[in-house]
């Protein structure tokens, strides 16, 4: 790939579902002009052997994670956070126990 097109084309991140009811997976990174060449690019480059039901493309400047230095406070433990906990609802005698 040339320098040009490397430095004009964006950077794609490629998720692909391998079956129905399962989660996309990354598999990879590619360059294309628009999203629509990521796509086909995509489908050329991680599903040659059918292995893929669905894909997704997402331009990697528009992806947003967590930082390493927010652990804490983007995982603490749930204790104290009450409301995701069904313990103060009350549960009627007519639901059936789940």
């Amino acid at each position: 790939m040339s320098d040009e097109i490397r430095h004009e084309w964006p950077l794609f991140e490629v998720f692909v579902r391998a079956k129905r009811g399962l989660n996309h997976v990354h598999v990879g990174s590619l360059r294309a002009a628009d999203h629509r060449m990521a796509v086909h690019h995509a489908r050329d480059l991680y599903t040659r052997r059918n292995e893929g039901v669905s894909i997704w493309v997402v331009r990697s400047d528009d992806v947003t994670a967590s930082e390493p230095g927010d652990r804490d406070a983007f995982f603490a433990p749930s204790a104290d956070k009450v409301y995701r906990h069904p313990t103060h609802y009350r549960i009627p005698d007519s639901v059936p126990h789940i």
